[in-house]
């Protein structure tokens, strides 16, 4: 039987999240970058490699960059786990490295909400860890 409603889905079957830690790709780098401000969609370019702007950028940061040990990565890995569970997400893959991860997921939510609830509740769990 041939049904016509795939497209009438809200939500896809799945998305790609990835997260790097923080100060460890700043805008301006040569490898380019993309924010929240209209240059964060699919298929547009990317912010091109800028010398000042990735100055500026490291100027502006708080703090060191945060690269992530073993124990943290456990930590991390962990934590994105619990959270899915948590809220039903389907983790559908997962890799935590030093600097960034990435995670497969199917879920009723926009990614947005996905990438903040592992990004909150991963910081809290290595603040409470430390």
């Amino acid at each position: 039987m041939y049904r016509d409603d795939w497209d009438e889905n809200e939500y896809p079957l799945g998305y790609l999240i990835t997260v790097r830690t923080y100060g460890t790709w700043l805008h301006g780098d040569e490898r380019g970058s993309v924010d929240r401000h209209g240059k964060n969609i699919y298929g547009t370019p990317r912010i091109p490699e800028n010398d000042n702007l990735q100055c500026l950028m490291g100027e502006e940061m708080n703090a060191e960059p945060f690269v992530l040990t073993p124990r943290q990565i456990f930590v991390v890995d962990a934590e994105i786990r619990a959270v899915c569970v948590r809220r039903e997400y389907l983790l559908r893959a997962l890799n935590v490295r030093t600097n960034h991860f990435h995670a497969v997921v199917s879920a009723q939510k926009k990614p947005e909400l996905i990438a903040n609830a592992f990004k909150s509740n991963a910081t809290r769990s290595l603040r409470e860890k430390n």
